[in-house]
């Protein structure tokens, strides 16, 4: 069984994959930490994110891995955990670039559908999962919040993460990434039309979980 997550940063759609992915016995697929482990290893190299050759050429390597459970997901560089790194401010102001990518998602969505071909059953999440990537999915939801509501709940958990960072840098970010993510032309975040739509806004995670498994 494919189940697909969707929405915009800060709709609380990685902590529920997380947790149904758990209620329900299945590894869960964070498709963005793809795009951040492709985005670390592009500022690392100092290519420039406009060079669709060398970002598609990055996203092909090898040298990047995600171990894939029901309750985590590990990610390895070069050999080197960069779970936490991959949450960082630093590659939260570049991933739009990689995102944008033509090359870049057209391999990382082949990823992910080997992934969970070889897997069987999956819950993905993402911002194109239920249309680009898995169109023909099980069930399908589109978690969705206020702008404002959204930016607190990034801003609490990079703070928890050690990460120095004001309101106002989490929110401009969010709105930037909003305005690009809808905006490109290829796999734009979009709702699927056959997408349960769910506001997470004044709902709690285990609200939203029930509403999925109901």
């Amino acid at each position: 069984m494919i189940i697909t997550i969707d929405g915009p940063a800060g709709s609380g759609k990685s902590t529920t994959a997380r947790k149904l992915a758990a209620r329900l016995g299945v590894p869960y697929l964070d498709t963005g930490a793809m795009y951040r482990v492709v985005t670390l290893a592009a500022l690392d190299a100092g290519v420039d994110l406009h060079d669709e050759a060398a970002l598609t050429a990055i996203a092909a390597r090898d040298d990047y891995e995600l171990d894939l459970g029901p309750t985590h997901i590990r990610v390895t560089l070069r050999g080197h955990d960069v779970t936490e790194e991959i949450r960082s401010m630093r590659v939260n102001d570049h991933t739009r670039y990689i995102a944008a990518s033509p090359g870049v998602r057209r391999i990382l969505i082949q990823r992910q559908r080997a992934i969970a071909a070889r897997l069987g059953s999956v819950v993905t999440e993402g911002r194109d999962q239920g249309t680009a990537a898995f169109p023909d999915a099980d069930a399908k939801f589109f978690l969705d919040a206020a702008l404002e509501k959204r930016a607190e709940r990034r801003l609490h958990e990079m703070l928890a993460d050690g990460e120095e960072v004001s309101p106002a840098q989490v929110l401009a970010n969010l709105d930037e990434r909003d305005r690009t993510d809808s905006e490109r032309a290829v796999a734009p975040l979009l709702v699927p039309p056959d997408a349960v739509r769910i506001d997470t806004t004044h709902l709690s995670i285990g609200e939203v979980l029930d509403v999925i498994l109901a």
